[in-house]
């Protein structure tokens, strides 16, 4: 499966643009022929992943940094290209990352380029760094770019964690409380029902109902494997399709709490990544092509898209942007002086900062509340399962006695 990027005209003849998720360019041709789109322009992007940080697979982020950061030092310390190449490529503990040197190695000795050979790369190599290393190797300092790219994986590679691990802490949390509640249903509720039955007391309103819950467990207990697998599908089915991806994204960044979180790591990874393309010297078409590609949110990536029309005209790319309401005026007003003012890649990286503050504060604050939230949850619903069984214990003990 692989992502394409195509241009085109839909049956109204206006001009569209977009990515599309398939395994062969014919058939991405024949899904975007079926939603009457006539596809002018089409080009496969290999080794971009919507959920990672634009490094090719298999490579670990943490092996990308040191490699990038490794390159850096080989080259200022007034080692050639080639050897450093050839060294780094004998002593990365990453195997995919030394085949792929290995291969520019060779490319290398042939009097290839280095972001040449690595565009050849393209599962290790991802567009964003092909191209930030060709601007250094035009303006002769690649050593810095190599450096400006170690930190740019490094601060994307810690924003992705820290929002993941605010988004896992629920998720196992809720997790634990299915399995608890699965397993007092199936196997312990059972037991007391048998035993309650053969007593034939009268039963408490709460035990009734936690018996009634268990019984109904018990003979569609299938439901809940075909929702996880229906859930899964689906969720598939929407990152193959831009429009429902579109619908989904914008529905999770509507979500209280959570969304804000993510339309704030979702700005930080935009302006982060031009940024560091347009302090490289990268085309600015160019630049926002890629990072239309790798922002990892189809709500931003469409008014990247408009803001890259924009420009086309002659505009500024800041117009878009103030039109939809997922961009602040914290980030439009930046652009706009940066455009004035020619420091462009200046203002996208302080509000690259101050986004990635935003994240780390959000993600410290959702912690603190969920944590708490969560426990009561679980405390509440294992407390009613144990009242429920203990209440008619008590009556039935004082009964014997």
């Amino acid at each position: 499966m692989a992502y394409f990027k195509y241009r085109g005209r839909d049956k109204y003849g206006m001009l569209v643009e977009g990515r599309l998720k398939s395994f062969t360019e014919r058939e991405a041709r024949e899904k975007l022929k079926a939603e009457g789109i006539h596809v002018r322009k089409m080009e496969e992007l290999t080794g971009i992943l919507y959920k990672d940080i634009s490094i090719g697979s298999g490579v670990k982020p943490q092996h990308f940094v040191i490699y990038l950061r490794q390159f850096s030092t080989l080259l200022k310390a007034g080692i050639s290209v080639v050897d450093a190449t050839a060294i780094l490529g004998d002593q990365t503990s990453s195997k995919q990352l030394q085949s792929a040197l290995k291969a520019i190695e060779e490319e290398l000795r042939a009097g290839n380029p280095f972001s040449e050979a690595a565009e050849k790369n393209r599962k290790i190599f991802p567009p964003l760094f092909t191209n930030m290393v060709k601007a250094g190797e035009a303006g002769g300092n690649l050593d810095e770019i190599l450096e400006r790219l170690a930190d740019y994986y490094e601060k994307q590679y810690q924003t992705r964690q820290k929002v993941i691990s605010a988004l896992m802490y629920p998720a196992v949390i809720g997790a634990i409380s299915v399995v608890v509640v699965v397993f007092l249903l199936s196997f312990v509720v059972p037991t007391f029902a048998d035993m309650f039955r053969s007593f034939d007391a009268e039963l408490p309103l709460i035990t009734q109902m936690v018996l009634s819950a268990g019984d109904v467990f018990k003979s569609f207990w299938w439901l809940l494997v075909v929702f996880v697998i229906a859930k899964v599908i689906g969720y598939k089915l929407i990152q193959d399709n831009l429009q429902y991806k579109y619908y989904f994204d914008y529905f999770i960044l509507k979500i209280p709490v959570f969304g804000t979180m993510l339309q704030k790591a979702a700005l930080a990874r935009m302006t982060r990544t031009l940024s560091s393309l347009f302090s490289s010297s990268v085309p600015i078409l160019q630049a926002i092509s890629i990072v239309e590609t790798i922002v990892g949110n189809e709500v931003v990536a469409r008014v990247i898209r408009q803001s890259r029309t924009s420009l086309e005209k002659g505009e500024s790319i800041a117009g878009p942007m103030e039109a939809h309401w997922i961009f602040p005026p914290l980030v439009t007003q930046m652009v706009y002086v940066g455009e004035r003012t020619g420091n462009l890649d200046t203002m996208l990286d302080k509000v690259a900062e101050f986004y990635e503050t935003e994240v780390d504060t959000a993600t410290e604050r959702i912690k603190s509340l969920i944590e708490p939230l969560m426990i009561v949850v679980l405390a509440g619903i294992v407390g009613i399962i144990v009242a429920a069984i203990a209440m008619p214990m008590f009556e039935i003990f004082d009964a014997v006695g």
